[in-house]
């Protein structure tokens, strides 16, 4: 299996974090790779989301499922079709991250960090359901997808955080990568 870890802060605390974190259907606001979320369910574990990507010559949708909400703590998900592929969104207070005097907009002394992490397989790919160019070769996909997988998940987390601090234009995000692929 191979593993994305990342964190960044957040100057809000996880009670407040934690919705945006959980909306899924507002994903598509944060990576331009993914153009349409539907849900069956209300967000609680049980709750699967389609969610249709496409890059390159290639188009697919991974339905996920919630396997566990434990707010604001964390919120865990699994894919259930076509991929080995699970992770987590996990929130933990952070106050120290705080600059001195506040976040500088006046309205949160207290921060969080936020973790996003995913594990998967990328030979466990199932090759019929992704639509593949002809002569592509799974190999070939996995060398230009993993290291864009990085680079969106950095993306999303960036964006998640501008909307949780409700700025217009996203600050400067210190992303830390705990493990990469």
């Amino acid at each position: 299996m191979d593993r994305i870890l990342l964190s960044t802060v957040a100057y809000r605390p996880p009670e407040e974090a934690f919705p945006y974190v959980r909306s899924f259907t507002e994903y598509p606001r944060y990576t331009e790779h993914l153009k349409d979320v539907s849900v069956n369910g209300d967000g609680d574990a049980g709750s699967v989301y389609d969610l249709r990507f496409a890059w390159w010559k290639l188009s697919y949708t991974a339905r996920s499922r919630v396997t566990n909400v434990s707010p604001p703590e964390s919120l865990q998900w699994q894919l259930v079709n076509d991929l080995d592929a699970h992770g987590e969104w996990r929130i933990e207070p952070e106050p120290e991250a705080v600059p001195d005097g506040g976040d500088g907009d006046g309205d949160s002394e207290t921060a969080s960090r936020i973790y996003f992490e995913a594990s998967y397989d990328p030979y466990s790919a199932n090759k019929n359901a992704i639509s593949l160019p002809r002569f592509v070769s799974l190999d070939r996909v996995v060398d230009k997808v993993e290291p864009r997988l990085l680079r969106e998940a950095e993306t999303v987390v960036e964006r998640l955080v501008a909307d949780i601090e409700g700025r217009e234009t996203p600050r400067d995000v210190e992303l830390t990568i705990h493990e990469m692929p």
